[in-house]
Formats: C-alpha cells, sequence, structure tokens
C-alpha cells in the first residue's frame, strides 16, 4: 500500500514538475520578447509606437484577466488541436504556458522601466543600435528584475499546475483532488499541500540566491 502511493506521489511531483518547467521555460522564451517590445513601443521608448503599444498591451490584459480555471476550459479547442487532446499533464502545459506569457510580459517590462533613462540615451548618442541597446544595455541593466519576475512567475506557475489537476491535467493537483477530496484520504491531501508548500520554497530560494548573484556582478 505504501509503496504503491509512494511510486504515485513520485509520477504526480514528476508530472507537476514537467508542466512547471515547460510551461515556464516557453512562456519565458515568448514572455520575455513581448515585454521587450512593450517597453521599446512604449510612449517615449526607442521605438514608440503608442498605437501598436496600445493594441498588444490590450490582448495581454485581456489574457490576464481571465481566471485560470476558466481559462483552462476556453483553450480546450485550442489545446486539442496543438496535443490532440484536452486531458493529462501535456494538454495542462498549453493553458499554463498561455497564462505565463502575458504575465512574465507584464513583468519584465516594469523591469525594463527601471533601467536609467540616461544609460540608453547615452547609448543613442553613441550610435548605438536598437538591438544594441536591448542586448548590451537595458536587459543586463534590468536582469535582476526580469529573474525575480520570472521566479514569481514559476511560483504562479506550481499553484496553477495544482488547478490544473481539476480537470484531469494530472500533477499533484490531480492526486489531491481524486485521493485527497473525492475519497476522503485527508492524510493524502496533507501531504499534497506539503509537498507545494516545499516546491514552492525551494523555487523561491534559488530565484531569490539568483538574483543575489546577478545583483552583486
Amino acid at each position: 500500500m505504501w509503496s504503491e502511493m509512494f511510486d504515485l506521489f513520485l509520477s504526480s511531483f514528476g508530472e507537476t514538475l514537467l508542466m512547471v518547467a515547460i510551461s515556464g521555460v516557453v512562456g519565458s522564451l515568448l514572455g520575455v520578447p513581448l515585454g521587450v517590445l512593450l517597453h521599446l513601443t512604449n510612449r517615449g521608448g526607442v521605438l514608440s509606437h503608442p498605437l501598436f503599444n496600445r493594441t498588444i498591451g490590450v490582448v495581454v490584459n485581456a489574457v490576464r484577466s481571465i481566471p485560470f480555471i476558466i481559462l483552462l476550459v476556453v483553450v480546450i479547442p485550442f489545446t486539442r488541436f496543438i496535443v490532440g487532446s484536452s486531458i493529462g499533464t501535456t494538454a495542462a502545459i498549453v493553458p499554463l504556458t498561455i497564462a505565463a506569457v502575458p504575465f512574465i510580459a507584464r513583468l519584465v517590462e516594469a523591469a525594463l522601466r527601471e533601467v536609467d533613462k540616461g544609460l540608453v540615451e547615452a547609448a543613442q548618442s553613441m550610435g548605438a543600435t536598437t538591438s544594441q541597446i536591448v542586448w548590451k544595455v537595458l536587459l543586463p541593466e534590468a536582469m535582476p528584475g526580469i529573474v525575480a519576475g520570472l521566479t514569481i512567475t514559476f511560483v504562479s506557475l506550481v499553484g496553477y499546475s495544482a488547478m490544473a489537476g481539476a480537470i484531469g491535467g494530472g500533477g499533484l493537483g490531480d492526486l489531491g483532488i481524486r485521493y485527497g477530496y473525492q475519497r476522503y484520504i485527508t492524510e493524502i491531501m496533507v501531504a499534497v499541500v506539503l509537498i507545494l508548500i516545499v516546491f514552492v520554497q525551494a523555487v523561491q530560494s534559488f530565484g531569490d540566491w539568483l538574483v543575489r548573484r546577478i545583483s552583486h556582478r
């Protein structure tokens, strides 16, 4: 009995780790450039284009405003189109990634806004191109804030992944609902909660350590 439960917890944790890792990485690959684009096209930015900025901003805010449990259901047709199913760990990665992209974009935009404008102006006066300003000035200066934002995102994804268990997304959330809630096995529910707490603490601690390392350079 206990051996079976241990294997169940291990596989469920592996599914949660997979969901968070893939959605976090893909979300970062899409969200960071989007955040940079929002910053550059903002009023007074290097590529100032208020209309384009507002249009993209409306889309980003619209996705962010949808509660994740509703987003899970809304994107079911898209999820089926991408992975061929709306149930399971792989399927849960799609809405998790969709939720992560606008969240990361806004956090990156906020981090870039904190960069001293004088540095950008100095780079422009020296004839730096837009790509050079982004890679040599904006991103290096804002990196601690960006890493802190990504840490917040990964922590949020842990909670979202548990919520995905409500519609058969797998992972620890699914384990807690199937055994802890539906079968009234309190010990399993408590164990799931404790594992999630430890997991979140580990992610947050690693992110904080990384921010300190970057900030001291």
